[in-house]
């Protein structure tokens, strides 16, 4: 093999290497176009439970904030992901006195609800997206909560660039939770609860 030859297989391989790592480095690049991470300081979630029974009327409703922790939307691969710290969920409620509110954030940390001792992370992973023209639409995927994980549906709506609302309702009896009943059943917490968000997705 000629000196000469040996050069050109030479260059014959080297381009091959730089086209193939182009091609790789190409794809990387697109399939981060549509990835977009929440921005978690501007994101909000939050979690209303009601309260049912004859002396429903005597007891307070309860509005709690659910810190995002992480979260993805992939516009191209069309997929959602969320992580929440259940131990850094907040009862807001300013309508309670100091010692009522931290009574209620007791309750709902602990063993007989959150668990959040044990089960530190709430988390939601898409197995579709869909949304329409109009930007309205649908999140189907698993929630994983208490331990438990199940199908759930978010009703979803881009409201601007990069911004999107929606809203969900989770039944704590599915996960394993048992709705708190007091004064022997006559005030009772709705197993059904509701989710709001208010998602801005972070500039790259």
């Amino acid at each position: 093999m000629t000196a000469g030859t040996v050069r050109y297989l030479f260059a014959g391989i080297t381009m091959i290497a730089a086209a193939t790592f182009a091609a790789f480095t190409t794809s990387a690049a697109l399939a981060e176009i549509g990835r977009h991470a929440f921005d978690v300081h501007r994101s909000h979630m939050t979690v209303y439970v009601s309260k049912r029974g004859f002396f429903s009327f005597a007891a307070d409703d309860h509005e709690i904030e659910a810190p995002i922790e992480f979260g993805t939307f992939d516009e191209t691969k069309k997929t959602v992901d969320l992580t929440v710290n259940a131990a850094k969920m907040e009862v807001l409620d300013p309508k309670l006195s100091a010692d009522r509110r931290a009574s209620v954030q007791s309750n709902m940390s602990g063993a007989g609800v959150l668990d959040s001792g044990k089960y530190p992370k709430i988390v939601f992973q898409s197995s579709s997206v869909e949304l329409d023209a109009k930007g309205h639409g649908s999140v189907t995927g698993n929630l994983t909560l208490h331990g438990q994980t199940h199908a759930i549906i978010i009703d979803l709506a881009r409201v601007g660039v990069g911004h999107f609302t929606g809203s969900a309702t989770v039944r704590q009896s599915g996960f394993g939770i048992t709705p708190i009943r007091i004064m022997g059943g006559a005030i009772t917490v709705k197993d059904d609860v509701k989710v709001i968000f208010d998602i801005f997705l972070a500039a790259k």
